[in-house]
Parts: structure tokens; C-alpha cells; sequence
């Protein structure tokens, strides 16, 4: 009995005695991305002044970060066998961090959005290669605990951004968005490269798979463009949309086709990594969660701002309270997973994240105009409870079941079906929003008929009070038509928001039976062994 304790204490490979360290360099470095994405957005009205540029001009800094960072995404798993892990991600960071460095010193627009594409191309590893370092470094009992800390982190990064940007252009000037993340990138940098090792499990990369590469640009580039671009250009109406879908399409059936050829011994994304059902469903899953994320942080600015009149800063402090419940909601999802007998199982939690998202947007889609601030921050606190229970266990769950270098590969896709799912979600939501504000105008409209007396009693109260102003009568029935008029834009855009919320919350509730795609059994949370053999 003891020579087997002995042999099998020598068979288990020893931690990295630098792990915490390394945990707080990965996820400093996850922040300062997420951090970026969101916090630069508010800007976008200044930096179009400073630089000269129209509103459509502007969105090209957002648009071009967000094209690198989706087509980098699947290929860190391969740049980081390439280049190894240690050396990939140091450099990932430091091109993060000097390519934000020269936003912030941009004269013109052009140069804004080449040092954007270079940003986030860098940013793309911060999370993926990131993820996957922390799957290796940290043993299977913690991993509950340490993948929790990363997804506040990922929760953390866009509740305080659009906050962080408003005060440091309110206060200061867009650059020092930028420039104010260059020490933190540094420090981040150099603990990574003094500390983290690379993996054992690193694959021998023989020839390059250009053609993989190729179709996946092509593919994921155009799909992006299409998304950003497609409602300002009225989708399918532009012929260039058209042609970019087409181009997406074909590019993404032939590069899942050619990933998966029996003779590419050297694939760029290993998508027979697929297999594992934990991991499909947890892409599933990540893709309606990212849709229902950035849709919904999409749609509430911009009720509570053009129905509610809140101010940009009381609509960016609204998400505070939510995202301290997310915070502690994932936390104690995290506390629930970790050990090797985790307390619940992933997909019981899933399935509490999947209801409480799904009742928050329920609540949200019966708002009025008369609606105050604690009716939209109970519906955000719960859809905090439903991210806090949701994220955790899936990432958990999905990555659980894989071994040495598909680690890096799941960690790469999961996190680009989120970011995807996020793209999908805002292109769909807003074209929804803009069709039923449209249509619930038109019906309004119908009611304001000769025939309709109740309405001709409302018409001629307003009047009468604006007479009582001092207003003439002509001016004073003119006026009244145009509050009428107000109201009616008010309410069908109201209608149209609650439409939206309530289209999300059917979303979560039908994806539920994604869940049954999780093996049953042993927890996908135990499945996982420490495997790195320390630095």
C-alpha cells in the first residue's frame, strides 16, 4: 500500500508553485480587454469631433477591433502551439497594450482604426489562451472556484467600462482610455512571461494550413462586417451585404469541410474537438448567453435613455447593483462547483441561470413609460442572479471533459461563440426593435381619427391648458397635436423595447433542452486533472 501512495504521488504532476501569481497576471489582462471593448464606445462622440469623422466613419474603431478579435479567436489554440503558450500570450499582451498606446496617440481617423485592428487582434489570446492557462495550471478541485473568478472578471470588465470611459472623457480626453491601460498591460506582461511555462501538451505544428486560414478570414471577417454593418445599410437591400453574406456562407461551409478532411493532418482549428457533447452544448449554451448579454446591455441604455430621459450617467449606473449580484451569484456558483465532488452539478445550476435570465427579461418586457428606476433594477438583479448561476457551470462543464491540447481549442471556441452569439444578438435585436417601433407607430396612429371622441376630448384639454399659458388658439391646438404626437412615439417605442425583452426571455426558455446534451453521471468538473508541471 505504500509503494502505491509513493508511485502514485510521483505520478501526479507537482502545481505550479506561481499559480496565483500567474491567475492574477491572465485575468489583469482579461480585464484590461473587456475593459477596452466596452469603455471606448462612449467616446465614440468625441473621438468623431477631435478627428474630423462622421457618425458611420466612427464606427469603424469599434467595427475593426471587433473584425481581428472574432477572426483571431478560433486560431489561438494554433498560434499558441506555434509560438508556445508563455511566449504567445507575453506577446498578445504587449501588442494589446502598445497598440493602445498609439490609439491614444492618433492624429486621424485612419490610424485610429489600424491601431484598433492591431488591438484586437492582440486582445483576442487575453481571453482564450488565458482561460486555457488557468484549465492546466490550476488542479481539478479548484477549477470551480478559479473559472468563477474569471467569469466576474468577464461580467466585471463591461459593467464598469461604459462608467470608466464617460468619467475619464468627462474629466480628461479620450486618449487617456487608451494611454490609462499601458502600466497595468506591462506588469500584466511581465508576470505572465517570468512565471507561466508553456504546456506540455503544446502540438507538434508541421506544415501551415493557409487554406484553413484563408476561408476562416474570409468567412468570420465578412459574417462580422454583415452584422455590424447590415442594419445601418439596410441589410439585404445593399448589394454589397448581399455579396458578403454569400462570401461568409460559402467561406465557413468550406472551411468546416476542409477543417475536417480526412487528409488535413494539420487543421488550424481543431473542430473534431466538437465531439466531446459538453462541449457542443456549452458553445450553444455561450452563443444564446453572449446573444442575450449583449442585447439586452444593448437594449436598456437606449430605453431608459430615449423613453425614461435618464441621463448617459445614471443609465451606465443603473448596471452597478446588477453587477454586484452577478458578482456574488457567481462566486457562489463557483463555491458550489469546486472540489472534486462538486455540491450540484453543472447542469443544475445551468438550468437556475437559464430560468432566473429568463424571468428577468419577462419582467423587463412589461415596462412603461411611467416605469422608475426600482422597476428596471429588479428585473437587472435578477438577470445578475441568471449570469452569476449561468457562465460558470457551462464553462466548467464544457471544458471539463478535455485533455491536454484540446483544452486550448475549446477554450478558443467557447469563447468565440460567445463573442458571435453577442454579434447576433445586437444585429437581431436591433432590426427587431426598428420593424415593431415602425409597426406599433402605425397602429397608434390609427386611433387618431375625427371619430374617436375620447381622443378629440384629450386633444382638446391639452389645448385648452396651453391657452391658459398664453399660447393663441392656433398655436395652442398645433402644440397639442405635437405632445399627442410625442406620446405616441413614446409608447410605440416602449412597445417595441418590451417586445424585444420578451423575445429574449423566449430565447433562455427554449434553449433549456440544450442541457440534456451534458453527459450524466460524474461531473465534468472532476473530469479534469492539474496537468502542468509547474514552471
Amino acid at each position: 500500500m505504500a509503494t502505491n501512495s509513493q508511485q502514485s504521488k510521483q505520478n501526479t504532476p507537482a502545481l505550479n508553485p506561481y499559480r496565483w501569481i500567474i491567475l492574477m497576471a491572465v485575468l489583469t489582462g482579461a480585464f484590461l480587454e473587456l475593459l477596452d471593448t466596452t469603455s471606448v464606445n462612449v467616446a465614440l462622440r468625441q473621438m468623431a469631433g477631435n478627428l474630423g469623422a462622421t457618425s458611420d466613419e466612427i464606427g469603424w474603431v469599434a467595427t475593426g477591433y471587433i473584425l481581428s478579435n472574432v477572426i483571431v479567436l478560433p486560431l489561438t489554440a494554433w498560434l499558441s502551439s506555434v509560438f508556445g503558450r508563455r511566449g504567445y500570450l507575453t506577446a498578445s499582451i504587449l501588442l494589446f497594450t502598445l497598440a493602445s498606446f498609439f490609439c491614444g496617440a492618433s492624429t486621424t481617423l485612419g490610424q485610429l482604426i489600424f491601431w484598433r485592428i492591431v488591438q484586437g487582434a492582440g486582445g483576442a489570446a487575453l481571453l482564450s489562451t488565458a482561460q486555457a492557462a488557468l484549465r492546466e495550471v490550476f488542479p481539478a478541485d479548484q477549477q470551480g472556484m478559479i473559472q468563477a473568478l474569471y467569469i466576474v472578471v468577464i461580467v466585471l470588465g463591461p459593467t464598469v467600462g461604459p462608467a470608466f470611459g464617460g468619467w475619464i472623457t468627462d474629466n480628461y480626453s479620450w486618449p487617456w482610455i487608451f494611454w490609462s491601460k499601458s502600466p497595468l498591460g506591462l506588469i500584466a506582461a511581465f508576470l505572465v512571461w517570468r512565471f507561466l511555462s508553456d504546456s506540455p501538451h503544446k502540438q507538434q505544428t508541421g506544415g501551415v494550413d493557409w487554406a484553413g486560414i484563408g476561408l476562416l478570414t474570409v468567412g468570420l471577417g465578412s459574417l462580422q462586417y454583415v452584422l455590424e454593418e447590415g442594419q445601418r445599410y439596410d441589410w439585404f437591400d445593399d448589394v454589397w451585404i448581399v455579396r458578403l453574406t454569400i462570401a461568409a456562407v460559402v467561406s465557413l461551409i468550406a472551411f468546416v469541410v476542409w477543417e475536417l478532411w480526412p487528409t488535413n493532418k494539420q487543421p488550424v482549428v481543431n473542430l473534431r474537438v466538437l465531439k466531446h457533447r459538453a462541449l457542443t452544448a456549452g458553445c450553444v449554451l455561450l452563443f444564446i448567453g453572449g446573444a442575450g448579454i449583449y442585447a439586452g446591455s444593448f437594449l436598456m441604455p437606449l430605453f431608459v435613455q430615449s423613453v425614461l430621459g435618464f441621463s448617459p450617467t445614471e443609465a451606465g449606473l443603473l448596471f452597478l447593483p446588477a453587477g454586484v449580484v452577478t458578482i456574488i451569484g457567481t462566486i457562489l456558483a463557483g463555491r458550489l462547483l469546486n472540489g472534486a465532488n462538486p455540491l450540484v452539478k453543472p447542469p443544475v445550476l445551468i438550468a437556475i441561470g437559464l430560468i432566473g435570465f429568463s424571468l428577468s427579461q419577462w419582467l423587463l418586457g412589461h415596462l412603461s413609460p411611467q416605469s422608475g428606476r426600482p422597476d428596471i433594477e429588479i428585473g437587472l438583479m435578477l438577470r445578475g442572479v441568471g449570469m452569476g448561476f449561468l457562465f460558470t457551470p457551462i464553462t466548467v462543464a464544457s471544458l471539463g471533459s478535455l485533455k491536454g491540447a484540446e483544452i486550448a481549442q475549446g477554450a478558443g471556441l467557447t469563447n468565440l461563440f460567445r463573442q458571435l452569439g453577442g454579434s447576433f444578438g445586437i444585429a437581431i435585436i436591433n432590426t427587431y426593435v426598428t420593424s415593431h417601433t415602425a409597426a406599433h407607430r402605425a397602429d397608434l396612429v390609427g386611433f387618431l381619427s375625427p371619430g374617436n371622441t375620447v381622443m378629440l376630448d384629450r386633444l382638446g384639454a391639452i389645448a385648452h391648458r396651453l391657452v391658459g399659458q398664453g399660447m393663441s388658439v392656433p398655436a395652442a391646438q398645433q402644440g397639442a397635436w405635437g405632445i399627442v404626437e410625442r406620446v405616441v412615439e413614446r409608447q410605440s417605442a416602449t412597445m417595441a423595447y418590451d417586445d424585444a425583452f420578451l423575445l429574449l426571455a423566449a430565447a433562455f426558455a427554449f434553449s433549456l433542452p440544450a442541457l440534456l446534451l451534458f453527459r450524466k453521471g460524474k461531473s465534468q468538473a472532476a473530469s479534469a486533472a492539474p496537468i502542468d508541471a509547474g514552471h
